[in-house]
């Protein structure tokens, strides 16, 4: 974590950071692709892209690792789920654990696992001719 003071008109304020900008370096939305994400205050963090909902918990069992979060991406505010570059997730959710500091991060689980049924787009996915593959 993250401490940072900043004095304004002779005040201070402390604002901790839960977490560092190298995890949402390493995140994508498994709805779109977008590696971009922005906070509105006292709302949450949204896909820039498409605006699904991102929600981050540390994790009970860290792993052995120095960081280990949950991390919850949710369709209830996802635009324009219908177009071509975006894909739904399974009942509005998907859950991933996130294990490692920064540089060494992976996805240690996926909540569903990607199947037949489900798979994450990966950043740079192009999902437009994807039907035309199931023939």
């Amino acid at each position: 974590m993250a401490t940072s003071k900043y004095t304004s008109d002779g005040s201070s304020l402390e604002v901790t950071q839960r977490y560092s900008e190298d995890l949402f370096d390493f995140l994508w939305c498994p709805v779109c692709g977008s590696r971009e994400f922005h906070h509105i205050v006292f709302e949450g963090v949204f896909c820039e892209a498409c605006n699904t909902q991102v929600e981050i918990k540390q994790a009970q069992d860290k792993a052995g690792t120095d960081e280990a979060v949950l991390v919850t991406f949710s369709n209830e505010t996802t635009w324009n789920l219908h177009k071509d570059s975006r894909r739904e997730l399974p009942e509005g959710t998907v859950s991933l654990k996130v294990i490692g500091g920064p540089g060494a991060r992976e996805i240690d689980m996926w909540h569903p696992s990607p199947d037949d049924f489900w798979e994450p787009v990966q950043p740079g996915e192009d999902l437009t001719d994807e039907d035309s593959d199931e023939d």
